[in-house]
């Protein structure tokens, strides 16, 4: 038996050693994701291209807008410059249920007017195509005078009731 028990005594772990994980104290610093990027070719309106790298997956895009046809780049060029920009189709919309009577700068033909003819004085021609009617006010005469109309009717309305009528209506 006391072969046995030294056979035991060997298997058995000590109990005086615990086993212990070892801890770190610390923030775990994240890493910033990187995106997976496409190559992209671009092709301006003029028809040139060049490729660049970007998070879009369309392999192709077609610029509308670009250094070449815009106004703001290129100040000189006279037919640049008088380009509504209607891209999305909100002023037309907005004409065909309103008309063109809320335009700020445009004659009755629907010409645009510019600086030289708003200062000159009109010919004996134009004169006789403009319209007796007289031109329409500008929106802030509008938007001014919007409340005075109701205003003073409100005020006429007060005015010419008998005083037995203004208390009734307080009760």
């Amino acid at each position: 038996m006391s072969l046995l028990s030294s056979t035991i005594r060997r298997l058995t772990v000590p109990t005086s050693s615990p086993i212990t994980q070892q801890i770190r104290h610390a923030t775990l610093i994240r890493r910033p994701k990187r995106p997976y990027t496409f190559t992209q070719l671009v092709t301006l309106t003029d028809g040139s291209a060049y490729l660049h790298r970007t998070t879009s997956p369309s392999p192709v895009y077609r610029v509308t807008k670009d250094v070449r046809n815009s106004a703001l780049w290129n100040p000189s060029i006279e037919n640049l410059r008088n380009i509504e920009e209607d891209d999305a189709g909100k002023l037309r919309s907005f004409r065909s249920r309103f008309g063109r009577g809320w335009d700020g700068e445009t004659e009755q033909d629907g010409t645009v007017a510019t600086e030289e003819t708003k200062d000159a004085p009109p010919s004996d021609e134009e004169a006789s195509k403009a319209p007796k009617a007289m031109k329409q006010e500008s929106l802030m005469d509008l938007i001014g005078s919007y409340g005075t109309n109701e205003q003073q009717a409100i005020k006429a309305k007060y005015l010419h009731t008998p005083a037995s009528q203004k208390k009734q209506g307080k009760k």
